[in-house]
């Protein structure tokens, strides 16, 4: 007896049976789900507000770490306008032909005249969500394709073409969303896949609503799927009362793997420093950020280099969102979605992620981890639109001396 495998079922060959796996046992490609899925991000708020996210406010709005629940509490008064948005700082990288999940945990107030309470994968231009607001419980897909965001794609609770989750469905379930929920999203891409969304409910994934492209559109069903996570809660109006939305965890997934294979690009200085230029105190030596025209850019540092013109020891550095004086952004040759600094020759502040000590011989520090890419490492942007910067700094241990480096970095977008 042999069983043969395909994407949604198993035959056994000469028993004249077969087993099928449909519906949510399988991923956005129809390949059987195994327990084993690639993390490109995960958050929880277990000892404070996960700083993996951007927030914003408006009015009285405000995003308070609730301990004892490891959740975040986005509160709104009752003032039209009052806001808080939840946003991550990273978008995540999607590669054609595998299914991307996300997984979003939250509790939503109940619902309101002028109270919208939105949780998904979604930025200001494109993306997938469920909100509740004035039309109700919807799933929305936002698309730029036409050159300006649109939200017209909303499908209301009573219109989900799969579980309406009104206690007649195939679960029996009724939804309240008043109630912790684990929202589920996932995306067969390639500009003109499926998008299922859905809860998970007693274990169970279930299928609210499917949103179908693929001979149905005349153009891609929004521009890109490398987006942020996103929790929203807004006064679109006078609202009778406070209301307060709870963010709790969140994961994106590669399901089938992510292939991490990708050309080496480099920042670079193109002369050495020389004489005194390098002293006790770290300079920096060549800084990276997105441009503005490429702020959802997936870009990771990947190596320092270093080489010393004197035989002193140094310590070499990775900064992250120094401050730098005067500095001059260009592109860097081989990429238009990253711009370099080498004009700089103070800074203040900012978070080392890394350092290394050479003692007047050339180094080349992998930031890479054992499995692939260090996503933890890639370049995020805030809700300002402020993107993230990181500098290569070198100091000298005692002394004075000099040096030339370059921080070579991939490009996923």
């Amino acid at each position: 007896m042999t069983i043969t495998s395909y994407p949604e079922l198993v035959r056994i060959a000469g028993s004249g049976n077969t087993v099928s796996f449909g519906g949510t046992n399988t991923d956005a490609f129809g390949r059987l789900r195994v327990s084993q899925p690639y993390t490109l991000f995960d958050s929880q708020n277990r000892y404070g507000i996960d700083s993996q996210f951007s927030t914003s406010t408006a009015g009285s709005g405000a995003a308070t770490h609730l301990p004892n629940e490891s959740s975040v509490n986005m509160a709104v008064s009752t003032t039209s306008g009052d806001e808080v948005v939840r946003q991550t700082f990273r978008v995540f990288p999607y590669q054609p032909g595998k299914s991307l999940l996300l997984l979003a945990t939250f509790k939503m107030d109940a619902a309101k005249t002028n109270l919208r309470q939105r949780v998904g994968y979604f930025g200001t231009a494109n993306g997938v969500f469920l909100e509740q607001g004035a039309n109700g419980i919807t799933f929305v897909l936002r698309t730029s394709t036409s050159g300006s965001a649109s939200d017209a794609r909303y499908v209301a609770k009573a219109d989900w073409n799969g579980d309406k989750l009104d206690g007649t469905g195939t679960s029996g379930l009724t939804l309240d969303l008043t109630k912790t929920q684990i929202l589920f999203m996932d995306f067969e891409w390639l500009g003109v896949g499926s998008v299922r969304c859905g809860f998970v409910i007693n274990g169970q994934f279930i299928v609210a609503h499917t949103f179908h492209n693929a001979n149905l559109q005349t153009a891609v069903y929004m521009t890109t799927a490398i987006l942020p996570v996103r929790y929203e809660i807004t006064n679109t109006g006078t609202v009778a009362s406070s209301s307060a939305m709870k963010q709790i965890c969140s994961s994106v997934m590669s399901e089938g793997g992510y292939e991490a294979v990708s050309q080496e690009h480099a920042a670079r200085m193109v002369s050495a420093t020389t004489g005194t230029f390098l002293t006790t105190t770290f300079k920096p030596l060549v800084s990276i950020r997105l441009p503005s025209t490429a702020l959802g850019a997936v870009v990771l540092p990947y190596n320092l280099n270093f080489l010393p013109t004197t035989s002193d020891n140094y310590e070499l550095a990775l900064f992250k969102n120094t401050t730098l004086t005067t500095p001059t952004w260009t592109a860097v040759s081989s990429t238009s979605n990253v711009e370099q600094d080498l004009a700089s020759t103070s800074m203040t502040g900012g978070t080392i992620c890394y350092s290394e000590f050479t003692t007047g011989k050339s180094g080349r520090v992998p930031l890479a981890t054992g499995s692939g890419y260090n996503w933890d490492l890639q370049l995020g942007v805030s809700l300002a639109t402020v993107s993230d910067i990181y500098t290569l700094a070198a100091r000298t241990i005692s002394g004075t001396g000099g040096g030339i480096g370059s921080l070579t970095f991939y490009d996923l977008t």
